[in-house]
Parts: structure tokens; sequence; C-alpha cells
């Protein structure tokens, strides 16, 4: 890979040499713009304005605009002369968390090559600090005419550097969320939580630009004079009203897409049959309201019954226990009165 930057780490009192390559190279298929009556390409000419004829690259060099129209020449060599540390050094300032990051900070990306055999000590160095740490490095470094910042983190055995915007550069998302009030209920996230399962993590390596190929496809048929495949007619779907319909038609779809079996999607699917049996409710309430009477009269009778049982059950005991008592009481008396006579009889004899 060719570097588009050499220099050298700063870190701390350790300087490591290293050269910057891409991490990143685009695939997308470029078109020229052409004369659509003979097909002669449509090219742009730097043209200078003064003198009204065109220039060659060797002509061409930097100004800067002024605010009245001035144009002020800025060579390289002014340039690389500019009072900045990070001219031809990549600073490292501090090390914070990779969580600390924000995404939409996040630029181009680059790796960070070892710059000759002397730099692959402090360079391994820095890469195992960085793991041990789990931590990315944070740095500044002049690159294509400014300075800007980057974050430093370690792929595999080689340590990479993703260009960081300015945090002026992020716009804040004024104006972007919905301006009205609205309600998600829990049926709508478990549905949601269900779509997300069910569509699950990929592997980044199995996808693949669909658009691109389908150009190539375009391209090579006009080139063997052949008609261009035509797309196939999208599946006709009308306006989606319910959301909860789309959310458990999208979980069906996903999971008949991974071939798996959709009863739980369809089961939920299924809405208006229940409708049907929640505006017929009445008629079966009226049922079990009357079989509940019915049930209650029963309980009341059986209650009635055991209690007419219980007071008569009791009223015979009281009769019982009366009649025993007076029973025992005449039979005790009469005993008492029977014995009596003898004792005084026998006392009188003895007294005799």
């Amino acid at each position: 890979m060719r570097s588009i930057w050499n220099g050298a780490i700063s870190f701390g009192l350790v300087s490591i040499p290293i050269k910057v390559v891409n991490a990143t190279e685009s695939h997308s298929i470029s078109f020229r713009q052409i004369h659509l009556e003979d097909g002669g390409r449509i090219r742009y000419r730097k043209v200078c304005e003064l003198d009204d004829r065109e220039v060659g690259q060797a002509e061409i060099g930097k100004g800067y605009e002024d605010a009245d129209g001035t144009i002020i020449p800025i060579t390289d060599e002014d340039l690389a002369h500019l009072p900045l540390p990070t001219a031809k050094t990549i600073e490292i300032v501090a090390f914070v968390p990779a969580d600390r990051i924000d995404p939409l900070h996040m630029d181009s990306a680059y790796y960070l090559a070892v710059g000759g055999a002397p730099a692959a000590k402090p360079y391994t160095l820095l890469r195992e600090a960085l793991k041990r740490s789990q931590k990315v490095a944070i740095a500044k470094f002049a690159l294509r005419g400014r300075e800007r910042l980057g974050m430093l983190r370690v792929v595999g055995d080689a340590i990479a550097m993703h260009g960081l915007l300015w945090p002026d550069e992020v716009r804040e998302p004024e104006g972007v969320a919905p301006d009205t009030k609205v309600t998600v209920n829990d049926k709508e996230l478990d549905l949601a939580d269900a779509l997300m399962d069910t569509l699950g993590e990929i592997d980044l390596t199995e996808l693949h630009d669909e658009y691109r190929e389908a150009v190539e496809e375009v391209v090579a048929a006009k080139a063997a004079g052949e008609a261009p495949p035509q797309a196939p007619e999208p599946a006709s779907g009308g306006k989606v009203l319910d959301l909860m319909a789309a959310l458990e038609n999208s979980v069906r779809a996903a999971k008949e897409s991974r071939g798996e079996e959709p009863a739980k999607a369809e089961a939920q699917v299924k809405r208006l049959p229940q409708r049907k049996s929640a505006r017929a409710a009445p008629k079966q309430a009226a049922g079990k309201k009357s079989t509940a009477t019915k049930k209650t009269a029963a309980k009341k009778t059986a209650s009635s019954a055991r209690k007419s049982t219980s007071k008569t059950t009791q009223g015979a005991k009281k009769t019982t226990a009366k009649s025993t008592a007076k029973s025992t009481t005449k039979s005790t008396a009469k005993s008492t009165a029977k014995k009596t006579p003898a004792k005084k009889t026998t006392s009188r004899k003895r007294t005799a």
C-alpha cells in the first residue's frame, strides 16, 4: 500500500516513525460525461481567466481569497514551515475509553505502518499498552493542509487511526426529531424487540453491494450488444396504517426468510376474530350471570336446610338433656331417702 503521509507518533518522550496508508477503498462505479449526439467525452479544462488560456498542473498553485476578493498566494514551502508540532507528528494528547467517542465524529480511516526496523519495539509497546488498557489514544495531526483530530486503536496486530471531526464540525440535531408527541406502548415495543431478535446478528463479510453488481451487469450486457436485464416488478403493497400489524408481519417475514416456523407471529397477526369474540362477550357474560344466580340460590337453600337441621338437632339434644337430668335427679332423691332411715335405725340400736 502506498503511503500518503510520513512522520512519527509522539508518545510522551517516545517517538515512533510511521507511514500513513489508506485503510479503505471505494469500489463504486464512476461514469464519464459524454456528448449525447456523438458520444464524445466532456472534459474540464483549467483556464486562466486573466489571459484566457488553458494552463497545466505545473503552473497551478494555491491562493487564499480575502474578504475583498484579493488573492493571496500560499506556497507549499509556506505550509511546510507552519509553527505546528503536528506538521510531521501524530501527537497523542490523551487516552480515553472507546465508548467515549461518538461515531458521529468518525471520519476517514488509516493504517499506521512501521517506518523502519528501529520503530518495531516502540510500535509494539504502544499497541500492547492500548490492548491492555482497553482504551484508545486521542491525537492531533496535520494532513492535506489542515490540522485534524485522530483516534488510534488496535486492529489485529496493527494500529489504525480514525480521523475525527472537530466538535464544532458536528451539527446539533435540532429540528430532526418529530415535533409531535408520540406514545409507544409496551406491546409495540415487545414486537419491535421480537423483530430485532428474529433478524439477529450478521457477519459483515456476508454483505455486498448489490447495486454495484447490477450496474456491472448492465454495462456487460450493453458492451455485448444485448438488452440490459430488467428489474423485477416490486411487490404491490398498500399503505400500512396499523403499526402493530406492520411489526407482526415483519416478524413473520423475517422468520420465513430464515426458514423458521412463524407460528407465534401468525398467532399474533390474527386480531380480527378476537375483536368479534369481544363484541359477543356481553351475551356470554349474561349467561354466566344467570348460572351464577342459580348457583347462589342453590347455596342459600342448602345453607337454610343445614340451619334447620342444626336447630332440630340442637332442640333434640336439649330435650334429651333435660329429661336425663330430671330422671337422674329423681332417682338420686329416692335412693337418698331409702338410705337415710336405715342409718337412723342402726344408730338407735347402738344407743340402746
